[in-house]
C-alpha cells in the first residue's frame, strides 16, 4: 500500500517537533538533530521535517511505496506525465537507502517516488560530490537533479 510523502523544512526544530506532535497527537519514529520524520497510519502519510538551510516551507511531495512492483507502476505514472523524470537507484537520502524516481510538476513543486530499502546513519549524499563535482550542497540528494522545488507560502483565505 502506498503512503503519500510530505517534507517540509523548517526554521526551529524543536517548535515544529512540538507543533506537529500535537497535531498528529504522535511522536516522531524518527528523530536527528537536523531531521524528524512521522510514519502515520492515519492519516496514512510519511510527515518529514528538517533544518538543513533550505527556504522555510514546503520542500517536496511524493509517494512512498512498499515494493519494487509498486515503485515500477509509480515510474510509469510519472512517465505518463510527460515531464523528465530523474531516476536515482541505491541513493542515500533521509537517513535512508532507497530507489527512487523524481520529476517536478508544471508548478515546479518537486515530486518523487521511492522504495525505501533500509535506515543508514548519515543524511545523504551529495549528488555533486558523486558526479566529481565540488560538493556545495549535501541536500542536493533529496531533489530532483532535472529541476529544483519551490518553497510553497501559506497564504489565508476566507474559503477552501
Amino acid at each position: 500500500m502506498k503512503r503519500f510523502h510530505i517534507h517540509v523544512a523548517v526554521t526551529d526544530l524543536g517548535a515544529s517537533v512540538r507543533f506537529y506532535s500535537a497535531l498528529f497527537a504522535a511522536e516522531p519514529t524518527v528523530v536527528k538533530s537536523d531531521y524528524v520524520k512521522w510514519m502515520l497510519d492515519d492519516p496514512r502519510v510519511n510527515f518529514a521535517i528538517s533544518q538543513r538551510g533550505a527556504a522555510p516551507g514546503l520542500d517536496h511531495l511524493g509517494v512512498q511505496v512498499e515494493n519494487e512492483a509498486e515503485l515500477a507502476e509509480m515510474h510509469e505514472r510519472l512517465e505518463g506525465a510527460a515531464l523528465p523524470v530523474d531516476t536515482q537507484m541505491n541513493t542515500a537520502c533521509c537517513y535512508a537507502k532507497s530507489n527512487k524516481y523524481w520529476t517536478v510538476d508544471p508548478q515546479g513543486i518537486a515530486w518523487e517516488s521511492y522504495h525505501t530499502l533500509n535506515d543508514i546513519p548519515v543524511f545523504g549524499e551529495s549528488r555533486k560530490a558523486q558526479d566529481s563535482a565540488p560538493a556545495s550542497d549535501a541536500a542536493a540528494c533529496c531533489a530532483p537533479s532535472s529541476g529544483k522545488p519551490v518553497a510553497a507560502t501559506v497564504q489565508s483565505s476566507p474559503c477552501c
